[in-house]
């Protein structure tokens, strides 16, 4: 069980994942590093797919420091970053945000890497569970290019 940005008890898969479309990143707030323009080049691409976000396609950021990002927290960046409907901040216990953070291929093979957060790269995964098919991208990729593969995905 997850926690999302308004406070709300959410199941990852059942509610975010089934029979969607979905971009999924990694982040936390305090980041300074890749986070801020990730999260940047996400929101051109929301801005791009207008009103399909939260209809046809959802957006979701698991927090990599989920004991630091409780969900005011996730709000208060939501709001620093002006982002709209249609995008789900997620946070929870670590041992569930480990579990979903591997399982969807964050994570470095190097072991001592992987430990440190601060080394997190900015990755996206995009798929389409209907068809059970998923592609990873980097987030700072040309807002076009991220478009055409959610689309080829939808």
């Amino acid at each position: 069980m997850f926690l999302d940005h308004e406070g709300k008890k959410v199941r990852f898969y059942e509610d975010l994942i089934h029979n969607k479309v979905v971009v999924v990143n990694m982040m936390y707030t305090a980041c300074t590093s890749i986070c801020p323009a990730n999260t940047a080049s996400l929101l051109q691409v929301q801005k791009a797919l207008g009103d399909r976000v939260g209809r046809d396609i959802h957006f979701v950021s698991l927090s990599l420091l989920p004991e630091l990002d409780p969900p005011a927290a996730l709000r208060a960046y939501m709001q620093r970053y002006g982002i709209g409907p249609g995008w789900t901040f997620l946070t929870g216990a670590r041992a569930h945000m480990e579990k979903v953070r591997r399982k969807l291929g964050f994570y470095d093979t190097d072991p001592d890497a992987d430990a440190d957060v601060f080394r997190h790269t900015g990755m996206l995964s995009i798929g389409n569970d209907r068809i059970e098919r998923w592609c990873m991208m980097p987030a700072l990729s040309a807002t076009h290019q991220i478009v055409r593969s959610i689309e080829e995905m939808a």
